[in-house]
């Protein structure tokens, strides 16, 4: 870097030294002492930081001093008023050349900015870094003539740097930015800073409004203004006879009166010149353009102009317009843990975090005012610790990457040591267990299950074989009551086949099969029979309710302990998981005070009392469950340790996890059950990096939160056993299902559906018999069967009558009794039927 400082000699003639800024003041004081050996005026200073000695040695040697400002920062004042406008202590600037990195440098080395980065271009190379800068800063900003900051910010955006549009700036250093294309900014709020082009007018004595040409040079007609000034200001010294050249010997000089005279008249008119120059004005004894500008921001059409910029008023916002505040924005690390935070994708195929630590964090920045990003950890998860170094969550945290830290982080030990937990904590989880529902397949016909076929048909061949054997015995048996009327005159049940197999059937049911047989052989048939079917029937009562039982049994295991004292059920865990962890540390626990307890008992004395025990005292229940872990092979993530739960439908298989993300599968899936009580319980809080300054408003949320029933508003969206409403209703505190005796139903149905199918045939069956009955021809009596009629009915006496079920005669006159018999009817009564009239003729 070359800078220039101007040595007027005799005020009309210039020479120039042209230093290195890495060349030392003492060089560059010996190359103005050189020049002083002539007769000099005015010392004119144009390097960009200015230098201090040269300064010093002009008052002490009483030649006026003045600095100018040539550089790029004629531009940089529009910005810097508007950065402190919005509250902005950072900023990353770009530049389109070498030569305005090193002047921004100088200009901010005394200023309240406390980052400052600044690069000479924007590549790809460039572009990574910017991504990578933490924090991210609060501004950034493309510096640079009209061309090329549209091809910068087109280069910006294809890297996807304007993510946070806002706080995107553009200065222009020239006045050409109406030929920029405002339609790059497309809608997003990234704001234009552009210097007035009156300015540029003003400079060239143009009539307002003109067009400033495009080879109009602001610095070179500042230089050139400042120099006519100057040299009115000679000429108004000449004129009061004031001495404006003069010999001066560097080594031992020291300023004469005059000389310092003419140094105070000098600095006396510059100041009247600047206080009534419109173009030029003095800041920190260093001459500027008085600058002039306006801020554009983007909107949904183009962009509008919101502010202006005056060097003598500052920054005016425009009324009705509004310039908003650098809102804070965080990066915070989060990774997949259901349901906690996990990812879904929206209408239009975008991913998105959601869950409760994702609802969480949004309304922590709605709290606490500021904007943010969801950061997924490009190695590991949660964090873990390899060769000294973390790796997830946790390392992203320790090494800046991101600013805070909410998602499913457990607070321990060791991750304090280098990152810092905001307490209070906001939710506590553990492990559990989780298994599948045995499945029981339901049937209408359960109760036909309960016996084999085989049982069953065992069943009916008994009873169509006892059926067949009543009947038998009935029928030929001598002490039936079909074979012995002299003993049973009254009436009696009358096995017939149809009837046998009645009698065998309905003693099966509680009112059992109505009057036995009369002989001792039949009995004694139907005591056996009586037996079976007590039998029978108990049996089925029993195994009916066994089945039934079982179908309401409860889970076989109720908690960690019976699990791992059984050996039908296989489990597992997600492998190097915490919760693995746990059990491994545990195991690794148990070993140890083993391994003590071991050293103690061999160690001691053999009258020392305190070691003798009947019962051993050490569990060996960590090391059992790791072994079985181990055998049914650990699962690589959650997804399949529900799977697996899944497969195995007789519930013969457990997945051991966090809580939460059980408590939440169970919630959406009608066939998980949670065993037994949450164990190993720990907390989950919001992890910043050490020393971090939101602790304390981050606390003060949670605690607010916490007020308001936030939390729980969380947990009941996000484990809500609703999503459940479609399943069965398997509480075992209920009663039995139509699932398993709807059969029973329907049986019942059948029968009452086959008796109105035997109605119908038998009314079909009735009127077909009187139709065929009404078809016969009636029978005439004649005289002679009169005479006959007469004489048996003269011949019939009167009997002795017996009481029994019903009044009978004992003893019929046989003779005729084919004639004595009533007509045949056909119930319910019968058109052929004789009355009593008809009887009455025939009489007579």
């Amino acid at each position: 870097m070359s800078e220039k400082i101007a040595i007027i000699i005799d005020a009309f003639n210039i020479t120039t030294i042209e230093i290195s800024n890495d060349e030392l003041e003492e060089v560059t004081k010996s190359e103005v002492c050189s020049t002083m050996s002539e007769k000099i005026a005015i010392i004119i200073d144009a390097t960009w930081p200015g230098i201090d000695v040269i300064k010093e040695f002009s008052a002490t040697v009483g030649i006026p001093y003045i600095r100018i400002d040539l550089t790029v920062s004629l531009f940089v004042p529009i910005l810097d008023s508007y950065l402190d406008f919005r509250n902005s202590s950072n900023v990353a600037v770009i530049c389109d050349d070498d030569s305005s990195v090193d002047q921004l440098i100088f200009y901010w080395l005394h200023s309240r900015r406390m980052k400052l980065i600044i690069s000479e271009r924007l590549d790809s190379t460039v572009a990574k870094k910017l991504k990578k800068v933490r924090p991210i800063p609060n501004n950034f900003v493309l510096l640079g003539k009209t061309n090329n900051l549209q091809q910068m910010l087109k280069k910006a955006l294809d890297e996807g740097l304007t993510f946070l549009a806002e706080r995107w700036n553009l200065l222009f250093t020239d006045f050409n930015h109406k030929d920029f294309n405002r339609s790059l900014v497309d809608g997003q709020p990234i704001n234009l800073l552009t210097a007035d082009e009156q300015i540029c007018c003003q400079f060239l004595s143009l009539a307002l409004p003109c067009t400033c040409p495009k080879t109009f040079i602001l610095e070179m007609k500042f230089l050139e203004i400042v120099w006519i000034e100057i040299q009115q200001i000679f000429l108004d010294l000449t004129n009061e006879k004031y001495d404006i050249t003069g010999n001066v010997i560097c080594e031992g000089s020291i300023s004469n009166s005059d000389s310092t005279d003419t140094s105070k008249k000098f600095h006396k008119l510059l100041g009247d010149v600047v206080k009534n120059n419109h173009l030029i004005h003095e800041d920190g004894g260093v001459l500027r353009v008085k600058m002039r500008g306006n801020i554009e921001i983007g909107n949904k059409v183009s962009t509008e102009i919101v502010a202006s910029y005056d060097s003598s008023k500052g920054l005016e916002v425009l009324p009705g317009k509004v310039i908003k505040p650098i809102r804070t924005f965080y990066r915070i690390g989060i990774t997949h843990a259901i349901p906690w935070s996990f990812k879904e994708t929206d209408e239009i195929g975008q991913t998105y975090w959601t869950g409760y630590c994702a609802d969480f964090a949004h309304k922590l920045a709605e709290m606490m005012d500021f904007d943010f990003e969801f950061v997924e950890p490009t190695e590991g998860g949660f964090g873990e610790k390899h060769n000294g170094k973390w790796n997830g969550i946790v390392g992203d945290l320790q090494k800046g990457d991101t600013d805070l830290a909410i998602t499913a982080l457990v607070m321990t030990a060791d991750k304090e040591e280098v990152i810092d937990f905001v307490p209070p904590y906001f939710e506590q989880s553990g492990i559990s267990i989780v298994m599948r529902k045995p499945f029981r397949e339901t049937s209408l016909f359960k109760f036909m299950t309960v016996l084999k076929l085989e049982v069953w048909l065992s069943i009916v061949g008994a009873l169509v074989v006892t059926a067949l054997t009543i009947w038998f015995v009935d029928t030929y048996s001598p002490y039936s009551s079909r074979n012995n009327k002299e003993e049973y005159p009254y009436p009696c049940r009358e096995f017939t086949l149809k009837e046998s197999f009645w009698f065998a059937l309905t003693s099966f049911t509680p009112q059992g099969g109505g009057e036995p047989p009369k002989s001792l052989s039949g009995r004694t048939l139907v005591a056996a029979y009586w037996l079976f079917v007590v039998l029978m029937l108990a049996t089925f009562t029993a195994n009916l309710a066994a089945f039934l039982t079982v179908e309401r049994m409860q889970t076989p295991v109720q908690s960690l302990e019976q699990l791992s004292r059984q050996s039908r059920i296989n489990y597992t865990v997600i492998e190097g998981s915490e919760t693995h962890k746990y059990f491994i540390n545990m195991k690794h626990a148990e070993d140890t005070i083993y391994r003590m307890w071991k050293e103690l008992t061999l160690n001691a004395s053999p009258d020392d009392q305190r070691y003798r025990v009947w019962d051993y005292p050490i569990k060996e229940q960590w090391g059992h469950i790791l072994t079985a872990i181990n055998d049914s092979n650990p699962v690589p993530n959650a997804s399949e340790g529900f799977r697996l739960v899944t497969e195995h439908i007789d519930g013969d298989f457990a997945f051991i996890h966090d809580s939460s993300e059980i408590k939440y599968a169970v919630s959406k899936n009608c066939n998980f059950t949670e065993v037994g009580d949450i164990f190993a319980e720990k907390p989950y809080a919001v992890a910043v990096q050490q020393g971090s300054h939101m602790q304390d408003d981050i606390s003060r949320a949670i605690l607010t939160l916490q007020t308001d029933r936030f939390f729980e508003d969380l947990q009941a969206k996000y484990w809500n056993h609703s999503a459940k409403g479609d399943c069965a209703n398997k509480d075992e505190n209920e009663g039995i299902t139509l699932d398993s005796l709807g059969g029973v139903f329907i049986a019942t149905l059948f029968g009452l559906a086959l008796a109105m199918v035997t109605l119908v045939g038998e009314i079909i069956y009735y009127r077909n018999l009187r139709q065929k009955m009404e078809k016969e021809t009636t029978h005439q009596i004649g005289e002679d069967d009169k005479k006959t009629f007469r004489s048996n009915i003269k011949l019939i006496k009167p009997e002795t009558i017996t009481i029994g079920k019903e009044f009978k005669p004992i003893n019929y006159n046989t003779k005729n009794r084919k004639l004595m018999k009533p007509i045949p009817t056909i119930y319910p009564l019968s058109k052929n039927q004789v009355s009593h009239g008809h009887l009455q003729g025939f009489i007579n």
